[in-house]
């Protein structure tokens, strides 16, 4: 399961680039993007003369901040091709967000653009512990979702030989993973456990397998969920970050040492701020995530609000990368859930029960309205084999150290073993009853 730091980088020129050398080149490439921008969208000339900036007033980096965010509402209002930079039929790609509440999110990709995200997914792959000539199991879906597709080319860009499965067909995806012997496996870490609970249902032996990577994103998890992958699958857990309307996976990822994620600072330039003020944050506080695109020519994207909550660290990493990491992100500005006035977000609730005895890593955050007050119900599994006279004793103990550690009180429902429903991709764990009040 150790991954040893053997020196391995994809594009090691580029990934340990001298400090000096990497913000000159990410300010010149800012410039030019803003440059761009301005002349070709008429969204962003809009935007930046309503602020009273031009590119011209980018002298310093500190002076990104007197420029506008780009929030998901102007990709909607843009619909479909409004935010293009390029002529349409440079544009040899286009994916799209579910648009459960509205109009779809579109993103495109010029052909230099798939060749760039292909390179840094292949960055990401190596820097996780994958290498040329392995097989990589691609189990994000495919499609208008970017993980897939994005794992899928970034893979073969690296060398490796990728069976592209997609989502679902849990049974089949257990019996590929063992015949053909993949070494590293993509999905969501949802998806992740209930590969890993399906396979020691079967008797299949994953862990003592070649399996030794697993490259997991698209939603927030824990540590606890962490230390859960790598006991049951036999593998180094590895967290992968992106968003389709940056570029899709392949922004951010961990190496070896599992501390931060690095995120590629040649191609995107990484803020932290206030939500509350919209005001920079300097490097190792806690706020939400903004970033520019440096090198995007379909979409480029100007001070995105992500609403993903982390942190930046500009420590040095042994493993001799030096661009900046971004912690763990610990929530969603638009996930964050408000009970009886204390602010609580999943993954919070998450690191409190994964790993804790008794209980299986399977949840349901149930929010209902009692009278004027909301409240917070809390599904979990029981793990196999315990006895169903534990369960309310589990559960008060899992109320308690909840309202210990986050500061909510929660009704703690305890149930058996595979009760809860099984994620096929990206994990539903908040059920908002709230509306049907």
């Amino acid at each position: 399961m150790h991954i040893s730091n053997d020196g391995y980088m994809f594009a090691k020129d580029r990934e340990t680039m001298p400090r000096e050398q990497l913000d000159g080149l990410q300010f010149a490439r800012l410039k030019d993007t803003l440059t761009r921008v301005y002349a070709t969208v008429p969204h962003y000339r809009r935007a930046f003369e309503a602020k009273g900036v031009s590119p011209e007033d980018l002298n310093t980096r500190e002076d990104l901040a007197r420029f506008p965010f780009t929030v998901k509402d102007d990709l909607r209002e843009a619909y479909p091709f409004k935010l293009f930079a390029v002529p349409r039929d440079q544009v040899v790609r286009l994916h799209a967000s579910s648009g459960t509440t509205g109009l779809p999110t579109v993103v495109g990709y010029t052909r230099a653009d798939i060749d760039t995200w292909a390179g840094l997914m292949a960055r990401c792959i190596a820097c996780a512990g994958g290498r040329p000539g392995d097989i990589l199991h691609n189990a994000y879906g495919y499609g208008l979702f970017t993980g897939g597709l994005g794992a899928h080319y970034g893979a073969e860009a690296l060398g490796c030989s990728v069976v592209p499965m997609s989502g679902g067909n849990t049974e089949k995806q257990i019996l590929l993973l063992k015949d053909f012997g993949a070494n590293v496996v993509c999905c969501t870490p949802s998806y992740a456990i209930n590969l890993a609970e399906e396979a020691e249902r079967r008797g299949v032996d994953l862990k003592g397998g070649p399996l030794r990577v697993g490259l997991f994103g698209a939603e927030p998890w824990c540590q606890g969920m962490r230390l859960e992958l790598e006991e049951r699958l036999g593998i180094r857990a590895m967290d992968v970050y992106g968003l389709s309307e940056i570029m899709g996976p392949g922004v951010a990822v961990e190496c070896a040492e599992q501390a931060g994620l690095h995120g590629w600072e040649d191609h995107f330039l990484f803020e932290v701020i206030d939500p509350e003020t919209l005001r920079p944050l300097p490097v190792g506080e806690q706020g939400e995530l903004v970033i520019t695109t440096l090198t995007k020519q379909a979409l480029p994207m100007i001070r995105y609000r992500t609403r993903d909550i982390t942190r930046l660290s500009d420590e040095p990493c042994p493993c001799g990368r030096t661009h900046r990491r971004i912690l763990r992100v610990t929530g969603r500005n638009d996930d964050m859930m408000i009970i009886r006035g204390v602010n609580v977000y999943p993954s919070q609730l998450e690191a409190v029960m994964v790993g804790r005895p008794g209980l299986a890593p399977h949840y349901q955050l149930i929010l209902q309205r009692d009278g004027s007050l909301d409240t917070l119900t809390v599904e979990v599994e029981a793990r196999e084999g315990l006895p169903c006279d534990d369960y309310d004793a589990i559960g008060r103990d899992l109320g308690r150290h909840i309202k210990s550690l986050v500061g909510v009180t929660a009704r703690i429902t305890v149930v058996p073993p595979g009760q809860i429903a099984r994620s096929q991709g990206k994990a539903a764990r908040v059920r908002d009853l709230r509306k049907q009040y």
